[in-house]
C-alpha cells in the first residue's frame, strides 16, 4: 500500500511538474461545463500539428462531443455537428486521414487527447481521422486485467507486423504459397509456409513488443484510462487542467451515445 501510494505521488508530482514547465503546445477547449487544457506530445508531430492547424483556423469552433460514454470517453471534433451542417454525426472531417504516430510512452490514461479513426477491416493502416478525436476517462483495472491488455496488445502488433510482412513485395511468394494452399485446403501447406516466416515474425516482434512500465501500471491501477486501446489509436496529448469537466460531459443525459443536449465547443490555443 505504501509502495503504490509513493508512486501514485509521483506520477501527480511529475504530471504537476508538467504543467508548470513544459513547452509543449497548449489547448484550451472551452465548453459550457468548464475548461478542458491540454498539452499536446511533441513525439506526434503530425498530430499535434494538425490539430494546433485546425484549432486556429477555428474548425473546432461549434462543434460538439457527439459521442459520449459513461467511463470510457467523450468524442467529438466533427464538422457534421455544427448547426445548420448536413451529414450524420461521427462521419464528417477535413477530407483526409493522418499516419498513426503509436508510442509505447503515451498510454489511454484518464484524460489522454486520443485520436478517433475508422475501423481495421476498412482502415487497416489505423491512420487517424483528421479532425475528430476523443479524451479519455476510463476506469481503474487490476493486475490481472492489466497483463491481459499487455497480451491483447501485443496479439495486435504480431498481427499487424505479420500483414505487413506478406504484404511486402519482396515477400510476394510467400503470399503466393499460402493463398494457392487456401485455395486448396492444405493445411500442410499453409503450415510449411507459417514455419519459414515465424522466426522472421518473432525477431521483428522482439524489436517492438509491448510492455507497461510500472508507472503506467500504477496510473491504470489509480487513476484508471481504457488499456483496450493502447498502441492502436494515437494518443497525441494530455488533460493537464479541467479533468472534472471530462467527468461532467461523460454523466450528461443521452439517448443511447448522444447528449441529448448539444455539448458544444470552441478550441483555443494558448501562447
Amino acid at each position: 500500500m505504501k509502495r503504490s501510494f509513493i508512486l501514485l505521488l509521483s506520477t501527480l508530482i511529475s504530471s504537476a511538474a508538467l504543467a508548470q514547465e513544459s513547452d509543449r503546445a497548449r489547448v484550451v477547449i472551452e465548453t459550457d461545463s468548464g475548461n478542458i487544457t491540454l498539452e499536446l506530445y511533441d513525439e506526434t508531430p503530425l498530430h499535434r500539428d494538425n490539430f494546433l492547424k485546425l484549432a486556429k483556423e477555428g474548425f473546432y469552433d461549434g462543434t460538439t462531443f457527439h459521442r459520449v460514454i459513461e467511463n470510457f470517453m467523450i468524442q467529438g471534433g466533427d464538422p457534421n455537428t455544427k448547426e445548420g451542417k448536413e451529414g450524420v454525426p461521427g462521419n464528417g472531417g477535413p477530407g483526409y486521414t493522418i499516419p498513426a504516430e503509436f508510442n509505447p510512452a503515451f498510454v489511454h490514461q484518464k484524460g489522454a487527447l486520443c485520436a478517433a479513426r475508422k475501423g481495421d477491416n476498412v482502415n487497416p493502416e489505423q491512420e487517424s481521422s483528421g479532425s475528430q478525436f476523443y479524451i479519455v476517462q476510463g476506469r481503474t483495472f487490476n493486475d490481472e486485467q492489466l497483463t491481459n491488455f499487455q497480451n491483447q496488445v501485443n496479439n495486435a502488433i504480431r498481427n499487424r507486423i505479420t500483414r505487413s510482412f506478406f504484404m511486402a513485395e519482396e515477400n510476394l511468394d510467400y503470399l503466393q504459397r499460402v493463398k494457392k494452399a487456401q485455395k486448396e485446403s492444405n493445411q500442410d501447406d499453409i503450415m510449411a509456409v507459417m514455419e519459414e516466416v515465424d522466426p522472421i515474425i518473432e525477431a521483428r516482434m522482439a524489436e517492438k513488443a509491448f510492455t507497461y512500465t510500472e508507472e503506467q501500471l500504477e496510473t491504470y491501477k489509480t487513476i484508471g484510462g481504457t488499456p483496450h486501446l493502447d498502441m492502436q489509436y494515437t494518443v497525441f496529448g494530455q488533460v493537464i487542467e479541467g479533468m472534472e469537466v471530462i467527468d461532467m460531459i461523460a454523466s450528461v443525459e443521452k439517448e443511447g451515445e448522444r447528449p441529448t443536449s448539444p455539448m458544444r465547443m470552441t478550441v483555443r490555443v494558448l501562447d
